[in-house]
């Protein structure tokens, strides 16, 4: 019910049209703000310092994997990267350089995969507008990421391409199913004590499912020429996402996408 009140507030071309009738609500949007995309940024100050100042770590952020609904904390991950990378310090520098940002989402709520797929860095970025979502994963329920998650997306996958041999940035897209979302779930709170729902399920997928790990470990080891001896890199996780979940949902969830595996 919430969500159809924010797309009806958002209008049939995702505009803002809250304030043109006689109430006085406004949609404010929970993705679609500078501001915001300045304080998920952070988070990479805050784990680039740790990564070196903490010893038994790589000093190399290899993947950086997150959840996308409208593209708010991507756009984060982003800015946060070029801040350190152009920063003017060569240690921080040196961890963000050749970083592979990792856009995760279910099958049904893939709105930022839609427009990435569309655009393919190429041209003006333009977003593509899901008609629905049906995924269970409900929290990654923006029908349209904002444009500029596309543009900074485009933006880091060019740096790479142009920076030959010493950089590597890229963008990939990872789309999992829901019951891969979900088995993530219970599998990190077997592990880690700490109940998630599955919009974060989707960025833990990619190390829970054989299916994307064996994807993603590849593609870091392609990226690294396949040379075991290099300098190891950081798999990051940002792990979001906890306010729609209990343990009745969890086994809720787990008994209609699982059954008793």
């Amino acid at each position: 019910l919430a969500r159809r009140w924010v797309e009806e507030a958002k209008g049939d071309d995702g505009e803002d049209v809250s304030g043109s009738g006689s109430g006085s609500a406004v949609y404010v949007s929970p993705f679609d703000n500078p501001l915001l995309w300045t304080g998920h940024s952070t988070v990479i100050d805050e784990i680039v310092t740790q990564m070196l100042e903490l010893p038994s770590v790589p000093k190399k952020m290899g993947a950086v994997l997150a959840s996308v609904g409208g593209g708010g904390l991507l756009c984060g991950i982003f800015e946060g990267i070029e801040r350190n990378y152009f920063g003017g310090d060569a240690a921080r520098s040196d961890v963000v350089r050749g970083t592979k940002v990792v856009a995760c989402e279910t099958e049904g709520a893939a709105s930022f995969a839609a427009s990435f797929n569309h655009n393919n860095g190429k041209g003006k970025p333009s977003t593509v507008r899901l008609e629905g979502i049906t995924s269970v994963a409900t929290s990654l329920g923006a029908l349209e990421v904002t444009p500029a998650v596309i543009q900074r997306a485009n933006r880091h996958k060019d740096r790479g391409e142009m920076g030959g041999d010493t950089d590597g940035e890229d963008v990939v897209s990872y789309v999992c199913t829901d019951a891969e979302a979900v088995d993530a779930c219970v599998n990190f709170a077997k592990d880690h004590r700490m109940l998630v729902e599955p919009a974060c399920g989707a960025s833990l997928a990619p190390l829970y499912s054989e299916r994307l790990r064996t994807k993603l470990l590849g593609e870091l080891l392609l990226e690294e020429g396949g040379n075991e001896e290099e300098e190891s890199s950081a798999i990051v996780v940002e792990v979001c996402g906890g306010s729609g979940v209990d343990l009745e949902l969890l086994a809720g969830w787990k008994a209609q996408f699982l059954g008793d595996a």
